[in-house]
């Protein structure tokens, strides 16, 4: 069994997702992915689950972990033009999640 930090999309990737789109909002949605299901966020799959109800509980515990506050620090992630970025991720500005399918 995957703990829910395997299972959560990387934090970093949902952060600059919401930067990008300045969103407080962030929806996983179910979706048919690479043989299985999987959870997505913007463009970002999760990893693939045999079924849909496993790939849901994930998103649904992802999102749950999404808005739990944490501390500040600092992050370091690449963008789409393979240029890494660091930046100051205030561990308390938690956006609201919901999860389709």
């Amino acid at each position: 069994m995957h703990s829910g930090a395997e299972n959560a999309i990387k934090a970093a990737d949902l952060i600059h997702h919401a930067k990008d789109t300045a969103m407080s909002h962030v929806t996983y949605r179910i979706v048919e992915h690479d043989g299985g299901w999987a959870y997505k966020v913007g463009d970002t799959f999760s990893e693939t689950f045999p079924n849909h109800d496993a790939a849901k509980a994930a998103a649904v515990r992802a999102s749950r972990e999404q808005r739990v506050a944490d501390q500040t620090a600092y992050i370091e992630f690449e963008d789409t033009h393979g240029t890494w970025i660091t930046e100051r991720a205030d561990g308390h500005d938690r956006p609201d999640t919901d999860v389709e399918g």
